[in-house]
């Protein structure tokens, strides 16, 4: 497993890309948690602002005290956070760029979130945009942008289209990456930071030493520059 990488710090939190493997917080694993190593390396308790599944990779959002935490979870929650996600898929999308709203329920046992298309008892509604950007040999690129911060929901809303993430097994992907990471990256965030009133946007780059996730990159970089 890579290391995490420090993307921004200032005195109220720190913005850090979890390398996937590496769970958020502590587990009954006994895993070294990306709270725990950015303890160590401040030498001060943190808070979780935003959490991030274990085989996903990408920015996440420590809070050095308690106001700070709350004013940017406070933004999470009014949906003011611009968060965008790239993956590779099987399969590929209905349309090139749409807007997908499913209701999830979550099973209690797996913790496996389900999609439905119309609202039933005890769902949650969810809404992401997405985006072609490429496709490879096997499997389609996209950008991705949640608008609801609901468990799973990027992973079983794409399953839900058929393109489940690549390694994504438990959402039926058609098989699971060597090292049980999935390709699915959480690739920048947009938000107001504590004490400012300037929109902040951090990118956290994408994970190196795989020719899928190089590939993407390429099509990021063709992206800037068109």
């Amino acid at each position: 497993m890579t290391a995490p990488r420090i993307c921004c710090e200032d005195s109220a939190f720190l913005a850090i890309s979890k390398p996937s493997g590496m769970p958020a917080q502590p587990d009954p694993t006994g895993d070294l948690s990306l709270l725990c190593w950015a303890e160590r390396y401040t030498g001060q308790a943190l808070h979780v602002v935003n959490r991030l599944d274990r085989p996903v990779s990408g920015l996440m959002l420590l809070a050095k005290t308690a106001q700070a935490m709350a004013h940017l979870q406070r933004q999470f929650r009014e949906s003011s956070v611009e968060k965008v996600y790239v993956a590779a898929v099987e399969g590929e999308p209905p349309e090139e760029s749409g807007v997908l709203i499913h209701y999830l329920t979550r099973h209690r046992r797996t913790h496996r979130v389900y999609a439905w298309p119309d609202e039933r008892l005890r769902t949650a509604r969810a809404e992401l945009h997405y985006r072609l950007i490429g496709r490879g040999e096997r499997y389609c690129f996209l950008l991705v942008q949640p608008l609801s911060g609901r468990h799973h929901q990027i992973r079983a809303q794409l399953a839900a289209i058929g393109c489940p993430v690549k390694g994504d097994v438990r959402y039926g992907a058609r098989r699971a990456n060597r090292d049980r990471s999935i390709h699915l990256h959480a690739w920048k965030l947009a938000f107001t930071p504590p004490g400012s009133d300037q929109r902040l946007c951090l990118e956290a780059p994408l994970p190196e030493g795989d020719a899928l996730w190089s590939a993407l990159s390429e099509q990021l970089y063709a992206m800037s520059i068109g």
